[in-house]
């Protein structure tokens, strides 16, 4: 008997998202991970600031950190308040770290969020990818074929 496909992430508002990332990269696979925030970090979350566009993550020493995320300052927060830019922990099971630092290590794959997100029960998380970087021709191709599939839907359009 196969093996169930698993199910998708059960985003229920997702604050930010990395769009150029499909763009940039191949993306292999994708992990759920939780993030660990302070008090006003998940305030500034839940008013739909911050941004992971220039964001990136690494394994050090067998734990996994979201390196460059932008989550900017609480309006209301006082002397308390979080740093913006500061290096953030991602939450995952063992055996997925170490899948992600052989890929990292061996096949020179990078770790890139793909969205920050509320789930169901209102825990913050990062949608995170194994992803394999494109070059310059790849990027053409992806542009043409976007292209032509945008006009396939126009020609439809009229045809109907």
């Amino acid at each position: 008997m196969a093996r169930p496909t698993p199910a998708a992430f059960d985003k229920k508002k997702t604050v930010a998202e990395n769009r150029r990332a499909r763009f940039d990269y191949y993306i292999d696979e994708t992990y759920e991970a939780g993030i660990c925030l302070t008090g006003t970090e998940v305030k500034s979350l839940r008013f739909g600031e911050g941004s992971i566009a220039e964001s990136y993550a690494e394994v050090q020493g067998g734990e996994v950190w979201l390196v460059n995320s932008n989550v900017p300052e609480f309006s209301h927060g006082n002397r308390y308040n979080h740093e913006p830019k500061r290096p953030r922990k991602l939450l995952l099971h063992e055996r997925e770290i170490a899948k992600m630092t052989g890929a990292v290590e061996r096949k020179g794959m990078t770790l890139v969020p793909l969205s920050i997100y509320f789930n169901g029960r209102g825990r913050a998380k990062v949608e995170l990818a194994l992803a394999k970087g494109k070059n310059a021709a790849d990027k053409r191709a992806t542009m043409k074929e976007r292209d032509w599939k945008r006009d396939q839907q126009r020609i439809l359009r009229e045809y109907k």
